[in-house]
């Protein structure tokens, strides 16, 4: 009786215990596919994407369904041909990835050869494409693209990673559309659903050689008021469907046939820590660095923009038609044929609640501030440092509104330094309108008419990195902003209640 009850409880205890122990976690879902395009033609039994038999070209990869934690891999050290499309797409939690394989010291290639698109990922979400290396030179001067995005009547594509690409020799012709040509290019297509990206990281890119675009993006589900009827409401019929949570940053992008980095149709983007050098170089139409287009709630920060090369547009940064609140702040502009800053609404479009604040501007040529046609509401530029030292822009602002007495203008100037330490004379003034305003600047070295200046015009002494040394007249001498951002290009803060120097340095003088 005593051992059967023993053996009772031990077997109570075991159930217990088995019952109380946790559950092993189930393995991460997700295969590994191989492709080794250097394989391709070697007499051998079909690959089936194992890494003891790669498959052997794009077709391959592209033919096999993809799914949560899938990793399709391409060997490091070769090339692939044609255009890499894989379909399918992961989850949140497991990723869909695209990377290389191997250690090879050359990266894994994917050579577009003409075709319009090297990589295309349509229709996809929870996806990553990484460390490989993009061309598409075959053929110049046709449309084409190194990446394409695509979302045709598909929703919310959430989750989409690019990173540590190196895209270079996409030559396409002098196209700027919803189709191409782009390094990188995201397109909204379809007619009745709307669509948009959510969760774009675009980041640590080398893009260089590029005909026409660097990063670009375009949105068919882009009518709104603020547009008016610069867009042909045929070709873009549906409701504002903004991308959310688009973040592009520590990009590298030289040498560019047009524009640097665009983006359309958007809501609270953020573009920081890009390094953008020669845009504007081949293209026959009007381009510049940094831009939006019918967005919301734009932040471009910490950005290095150079190299516009000429003066067809060719400024650093634009707020384009029916931007609505972008931040242009703690930039550096430098070498710019076109100048640094346009805000272009035209076509009845409208451009308002701009902020263009603690940027350095050097060297920057033709004019430092272009508006054109069209309402440009509630625009603000303050505490910004302008100088020139080799290249004398025509016009401090160049206004081309075509009839200033009508035209909705509210553009403040305030808290800036502008020098002109090279050739003599000064800055003009084209077409100034009754709603441009200037208060608490200081220009020195320029000698023009201006309206209403209001401000001082003593040497500022700026330091080489452009602070300002003990004794400065532009010391305390600005006019309280509200909303001024807390900091300025240095990093100091800024006050909320005391009175700001002029510029973009807020520290006390060295």
């Amino acid at each position: 009786m005593t051992q059967r009850r023993t053996h009772t409880a031990l077997a109570a205890l075991t159930l217990s215990l088995l019952a109380a122990a946790p559950a092993q976690a189930a393995p991460p879902p997700g295969e590994r596919h191989y492709v080794d395009c250097s394989a391709q033609g070697e007499a051998r039994a079909p690959g089936d994407g194992t890494v003891q038999r790669p498959w052997t070209t794009l077709a391959e990869a592209n033919a096999h369904p993809y799914g949560p934690g899938d990793q399709l891999l391409l060997k490091r050290g070769t090339t692939c041909v044609g255009t890499l499309s894989p379909q399918g797409s992961g989850s949140a939690a497991h990723p869909f990835t695209i990377a290389d394989y191997g250690d090879a010291a050359g990266r894994a290639v994917v050579d577009g050869n003409g075709a319009h698109d090297a990589v295309l990922l349509a229709d996809s979400q929870y996806l990553r494409l990484t460390r490989l290396e993009i061309t598409n030179a075959a053929a110049p001067g046709t449309e084409r693209n190194g990446v394409r995005l695509r979302l045709a009547d598909f929703g919310a594509a959430k989750g989409i990673t690019l990173d540590h690409l190196s895209i270079h020799d996409v030559r396409g012709g002098d196209f700027k559309t919803i189709t191409g040509s782009s390094a990188i290019h995201i397109a909204v297509e379809g007619t009745t659903v709307p669509s948009w990206y959510d969760g774009l990281d675009i980041h640590h890119n080398d893009i260089r050689d590029v005909d026409r675009e660097g990063i670009y993006s375009k949105s068919r589900f882009s009518k709104r008021d603020l547009v008016g009827n610069q867009q042909d409401p045929n070709v873009y019929p549906g409701a504002w469907t903004p991308s959310l949570n688009v973040r592009i940053h520590h990009n590298t992008l030289t040498s560019l046939a047009g524009d640097g980095i665009k983006i359309d149709t958007t809501r609270g983007a953020r573009i920081d820590h890009n390094r953008l050098d020669g845009f504007q170089l081949r293209s026959q139409a009007a381009n510049a660095g940094i831009w939006t287009f019918n967005t919301d709630d734009t932040v471009v920060e910490y950005n290095e923009v150079s190299g516009g090369g000429n003066t067809k547009d060719g400024m650093s940064f634009d707020a384009d038609g029916a931007s609505r609140g972008t931040v242009f702040q703690y930039n550096h502009s430098h070498d710019n044929k076109g100048g640094f800053l346009l805000i272009c609404p035209y076509s009845g479009a409208k451009t308002l609640g701009t902020v263009v604040r603690y940027n350095l501007s050097v060297d920057d040529g033709a004019r430092l501030i272009q508006n054109c046609w069209g309402p440009i509401l509630d625009t603000r530029i303050h505490n910004n440092t302008f100088v020139n030292r080799t290249v004398r822009p025509g016009y401090l602002v160049q206004d081309d509104a075509g009839s200033p007495a009508t035209t909705q203008h509210e553009l403040s100037i305030r808290n800036n330094i502008f020098v002109n330490e090279g050739a003599s004379g000064g800055y003009a003034f084209k077409n100034p309108t009754p709603g441009l305003s200037f208060s608490h600047n200081l220009f020195h070295g320029i000698a023009m008419t201006r309206p209403d200046p209001g401000g001082v015009d003593a040497d500022p002494l700026l330091f080489p990195d452009l602070r300002l040394a003990a004794g400065s007249p532009a010391l305390s001498a600005g006019t309280l902003i509200a909303d001024n951002g807390g900091r300025d290009w240095f990093g100091n803060a800024v006050s909320a209640t005391a009175a700001p120097n002029i510029g973009a340095y807020e520290g006390p003088g060295l």
